[in-house]
């Protein structure tokens, strides 16, 4: 991606709260007075509440912090209860924006969902805005990272490779020593859109092994289900044997696969996820304030194809002005040079190219 809007970039003071499943707020540093820049104080007050995918959790710390250091008036919160939980929260009018790992779509837009929070007629802004590689982890003691193929991959989560010696996984791996272990998949017990993205590639890198249809509810009942992002890398962690996926910014010390793109095994990276992004189309038929991609996941060259795309979900107008007001300056923060590089500092997500920063910025005028 395109970063060089960033440059200049001075790092955000971390300032404020954060409600994150209705837990109490983190404590940070005071925060820094806006006056000090020579700009004018924010005029901007009033509570902001968000809710949504898990995979976002750090983002939105860093988002909210630097938000609210420009807007002391201002109280955003953001309750990381699952993509499905999020649009549900949304549509309902129980928050004022969601974040999601997919839009939504056709189907929910065509009058299967009413937003409470929206005007008549309203449409949907759906903004990609948090773009991240999904690691597939693993927790193999004395093995850092290992080379899989998508049917490999597949095959493993579809419990059709149940040893991590298996011969399919070593011929990709010579040279590693694989131990005679039974393989423990692991895998979301929400509705996630991190798993709707994973199974996304499944079903399209390896058909002839992953015949389900993508889907944020995991499609069979066999393996270990955990609740949240936070669960899945916990459970990985605190097993043996066990693999699962997860956003990037979340794998830590864990094992992590490098992905088959034709004859080369591509580790995970947010440059390699972004070449992903920028190569596929925006769904057709949707509004102009809908942003919403279609990814390919099966590249000519060399990228990472297990990548999420999160959107920032809102209205196009609201029924409180208020809130349309607040939506709109947060989104505008998101999207921003300076809101893109704190994200990437501290979550490791790959900033948006200029290009979609210009359709973004258009798509966030229209809020009101």
């Amino acid at each position: 991606m395109n970063i060089t809007r960033a440059s200049g970039f001075t790092a955000l003071i971390a300032a404020s709260a954060i409600v994150l499943s209705g837990c109490a707020a983190n404590e940070g540093a005071a925060p820094a007075d806006p006056t000090e820049s020579g700009e004018a104080p924010s005029s901007l007050s009033g509570n902001l509440v968000g809710a949504g995918a898990s995979s976002m959790g750090a983002a939105q710390e860093t988002w909210i912090a630097g938000f609210q250091t420009a807007n002391p008036d201002v109280t955003v919160s953001y309750d990381p209860t699952g993509s499905g939980a999020g649009r549900e929260t949304f549509a309902g009018g129980g928050s004022d924006f969601a974040g999601s790992d997919r839009a939504f779509n056709d189907e929910e837009l065509g009058g299967e969902i009413e937003f409470t929070a929206c005007a008549p007629d309203s449409a949907i802004v759906q903004l990609p805005l948090y773009i991240s590689p999904i690691a597939v982890i693993f927790n193999l003691e004395g093995i850092e990272s290992l080379n899989m193929s998508a049917d490999v991959i597949a095959s493993i989560f579809a419990e059709q490779i149940t040893n991590w010696n298996d011969p399919a996984i070593a011929e990709l791996n010579e040279g590693v020593e694989l131990p005679d272990l039974a393989i423990t998949a692991v895998h979301r017990s929400d509705d996630s859109g991190t798993t709707e993205n994973f199974t996304d590639y499944l079903f399209q890198a390896a058909p002839s092994v992953w015949t389900e249809e993508p889907d944020g509810v995991w499609p069979f009942e066999s393996g270990e289900a955990a609740q949240g992002t936070s669960g899945v890398v916990d459970a990985v962690t605190n097993g043996t044997g066990t693999i699962g996926y997860a956003d990037a910014s979340r794998a830590g010390g864990l094992g992590t696969v490098a992905v088959q793109i034709g004859d080369e095994f591509v580790p995970f990276s947010p440059e390699a996820a972004a070449a992903i992004v920028d190569a596929s189309p925006f769904i057709d038929g949707r509004a102009d304030v809908d942003l919403s991609i279609e990814l390919d996941r099966t590249p000519d060259s060399a990228a990472y194809p297990i990548v999420l795309v999160a959107y920032s979900i809102g209205c196009e107008t609201y029924n409180d002005a208020t809130k349309a007001e607040l939506v709109k300056a947060y989104f505008t923060y998101l999207a921003s040079p300076e809101g893109q590089a704190a994200s990437a500092a501290d979550a490791g997500s790959a900033p948006i190219s200029d290009a979609l920063f210009e359709r973004v910025s258009a798509a966030i005028e229209a809020i009101s």
